[in-house]
């Protein structure tokens, strides 16, 4: 009181001061925050209000222990509900000030989905979120990330309210052999998928590592790690499945022309239906042939999938 009576003239000093306090401290830590002060006065109104959200910062700064802080349920997208903001904010708020919620956490598959995130760990999820092209500030909590997470996840299959599942297209370009693999050879996500879903994340890492340096993951975790391995080679190697007699085809030369192109995959078995165009980013055909049967369709993949061509990209037979 004495050092605010220097400063301050007696007409414009504080009337009166407003303690904020939490039932954890003891009185001897309370924190007095003038309030009641004229809009003349050396601490405008505004000042006032920081000076307020200062004081509940600071306090929550000495509150030792760490129950205080223990968040619960997650309310939203980046916001978790936790004892000692519940406190700050109050019973009383306006509902002009809630926070919106994104996700509503009492949905089983956000629930089911944000128990599968809360297993990772934070490098784990940092680097999920940047494949997707998504970089968390750092100044972020591991929790703000898993959440971050869980929306992201739950927005790319579709299943946020009110949305539809995003189509996945394929990149011109991948930024590794794993992501290739991802996307040209359905037998390995079909694998990968499943490692995810076991939980173990030195297999999930490991599958990783194998597929960009085969050389070096075996001589790693040969030992250790080879049946995993020896699984992940096969399913890397498995033609994809075929349960159509459709066919789209991607690789073969367009200097080929789609007259030999089309003599190529008749010398497999008869044809019902070809169609085939140059690609417009590369000088390969791209196209759709439907054979007479099931069997016929299952050998054209056997025998073209994977080839590589000679223009740096391999055949690729994907089943309709």
């Amino acid at each position: 009181q004495a050092e605010l009576d220097a400063l301050t003239p007696s007409s414009t000093r504080p009337a009166s001061f407003t303690f904020f306090f939490s039932p954890g401290l003891s009185a001897s830590r309370h924190l007095p925050v003038p309030v009641g002060l004229p809009s003349a006065s050396p601490l405008c109104p505004q000042k006032q209000t920081m000076t307020r959200a200062a004081a509940v910062l600071a306090l929550a700064s000495l509150v030792g222990s760490a129950s205080a802080f223990a968040p619960s349920k997650p309310a939203a997208f980046g916001v978790v509900t936790s004892t000692c903001a519940q406190r700050a904010c109050g019973p009383n708020r306006s509902a002009s000030s809630a926070l919106r919620m994104s996700l509503d956490y009492n949905d089983p598959a956000v629930a089911e989905e944000f128990t599968n995130v809360q297993t990772l760990s934070y490098e784990e999820v940092q680097e999920e979120l940047l494949q997707s092209g998504v970089t968390a500030p750092p100044t972020m909590t591991e929790m703000d990330i898993k959440l971050m997470l869980v929306e992201l996840r739950m927005r790319l299959t579709g299943r946020m309210p009110g949305s539809t599942a995003a189509k996945k297209e394929k990149p011109a370009t991948f930024s590794s052999k794993f992501e290739e693999a991802l996307w040209t050879k359905p037998a390995f996500e079909e694998f990968f998928n499943a490692v995810k879903k076991d939980g173990d994340h030195n297999k999930v890492n490991v599958v990783k590592e194998y597929v960009n340096t085969p050389d070096i993951a075996t001589q790693r975790y040969g030992k250790d790690y080879k049946r995993l391995l020896r699984d992940a080679e096969t399913a890397l190697t498995a033609p994809p499945p075929v349960k159509t007699p459709t066919i789209t085809f991607s690789g073969f030369p367009a200097n080929m022309g789609e007259a030999a192109c089309k003599m190529t995959l008749e010398a497999v078995g008869p044809i019902v239906e070809f169609e085939c165009s140059e690609s417009e980013d590369f000088p390969i055909l791209v196209g759709k042939v439907t054979f007479e049967d099931l069997d016929t369709a299952k050998k054209a993949v056997e025998q073209y999938n994977g080839m590589d061509m000679g223009m740096g990209q391999e055949l690729e037979m994907v089943s309709v």
